[in-house]
């Protein structure tokens, strides 16, 4: 079985307190998301069709795959700005490059066009500011003072004004937290290794498919996967149906899987070592939201939000003023997203990320990806703490009730634990 520290998810803010337990998700009404869009401009008869679109229980590439049948359009025709949770209640804004009225009469079970118009700009990864959101964590532990729990977890978040900003499991895969790993043999170069990783490899706790995996990872005989692999194991008989015509064709067979979801095989290994970065600084005592000489820190952008690409050093000259810039939510002391052109911390943080990179045995170069451009990564910084807007927590006998507003990026599920500190399973 994983678990968090495997992630790299090893430590908590609110350390010392006990969880209230529970489970997320008990039903998909228990999560809800509204997206804080950044909306292109309406343009009368433009290019694309901008669409407010809400969903129910659909996991990100399995809607632009169905919205893209329906629409008989290429899955490179339809645009959005963030992942939503797979199971989950979402509203969010897409781009389409089809025609209005043909989006607007969209029919699909749990899928509604709430509002739409045109734009000569359609939408991209990372065009949002946000996300609101509506949780309900039920099957609370028994005989513990919720409200009490949720007072102490609220006061120690507040002493800095949120959370450790880690990636939360969806980022590795809800049921099989696996895609780091995908990510890693892509890094070092090995298509095979990778793609056994991802159509084979039963880990060994009972999922459906385990014994199709099995079978496949001893075998080899994509003829026989392509027959037996469930229907809705989609994208992994998308690859097994490329090598069953050419079974060494490991780079090929990776080539099929949509964009978005090829770049997070390495997305999800680089955030894995962020993890770890962010650990070790809290095991040392570090601050999350007070710079120190040798950090890089993240400005703010126009839309309010940390800046990822113009990171600033922090020294001696300029420490004042950094800390200031800090305290007021203007500056976010950041951790590395190693990729082939990353920029490292000085001082003790450029200590720790080197230290990890070393460990994991890594180059910047093995993040260009050879035979899949589209894989690579040049790397970025991310913020060490996530901000909480608007946070109401209300318990009650047998659920905790949640609202808040994060930043683009930031995990619901890793504020979440905080006050849960549940099983990996739980969320």
């Amino acid at each position: 079985m994983t678990s968090e520290a495997d992630l790299g998810l090893e430590r908590f803010y609110s350390e010392g307190i006990p969880g209230i337990g529970g489970k997320l998700r008990k039903s998909i009404e228990d999560f809800v998301v509204d997206e804080i869009s950044v909306r292109p401009p309406e343009v009368h008869e433009g290019r694309y069709t901008i669409a407010r679109v809400w969903h129910r229980n659909w996991e990100a590439n399995r809607l632009v795959r169905r919205l893209g049948s329906n629409l008989r359009i290429g899955r490179r025709s339809i645009g959005f700005a963030g992942t939503k949770d797979g199971r989950s209640e979402a509203t969010q804004l897409m781009s389409f490059g089809a025609d209005i009225n043909a989006v607007r009469e969209l029919r699909i079970p749990d899928v509604r066009i709430i509002e739409a118009y045109t734009s000569n700009r359609s939408i991209s990864i990372g065009d949002l500011i946000g996300n609101r959101f509506t949780v309900t964590v039920r099957d609370i532990a028994e005989d513990i003072d919720v409200g009490r729990i949720c007072e102490e977890v609220h006061a120690k978040l507040s002493e800095i004004g949120g959370f450790p900003n880690y990636f939360g499991i969806q980022r590795f895969g809800t049921v099989r937290p696996i895609t780091h790993l995908v990510g890693r043999d892509l890094s070092k170069g090995d298509a095979e290794a990778a793609v056994m990783r991802y159509v084979g490899n039963p880990i060994g706790t009972g999922l459906e498919g385990d014994d199709v995996r099995r079978t496949l990872q001893e075998t080899r005989d994509f003829e026989r996967a392509l027959r037996e692999y469930p229907a809705r194991f989609t994208f992994e008989r998308i690859i097994i149906a490329h090598l069953v015509n050419d079974p060494d064709d490991y780079v090929g067979a990776l080539r099929k899987l949509p964009r978005n979801l090829l770049m997070m095989f390495v997305h999800a290994y680089q955030s894995q070592m962020f993890n770890r970065i962010l650990s070790e600084r809290m095991r040392r005592g570090l601050p999350i939201n007070v710079p120190i000489v040798g950090d890089l820190v993240l400005p703010l952008n126009k839309n309010g939000v940390p800046d990822h690409d113009n990171p600033i050093d922090v020294t001696e000259d300029n420490i004042d003023k950094a800390l200031r810039n800090a305290a007021h939510g203007k500056a976010f002391v950041s951790g590395s997203l190693y990729g082939s052109e990353s920029a490292l911390a000085k001082g003790e943080m450029g200590e720790i990320e080197h230290r990890i990179i070393e460990e994991e045995g890594v180059l910047a170069q093995d993040f260009q990806i050879v035979g899949l451009r589209e894989a690579s990564s040049k790397g970025t910084r991310r913020e060490l703490l996530a901000p909480i807007k608007e946070l109401d927590v209300a318990p009650n006998d047998d659920f905790v009730a949640f609202k808040f507003t994060l930043n683009k990026g930031c995990y619901a599920t890793c504020l979440l634990r905080e006050y849960m500190k549940a099983e990996l399973t739980k969320y």
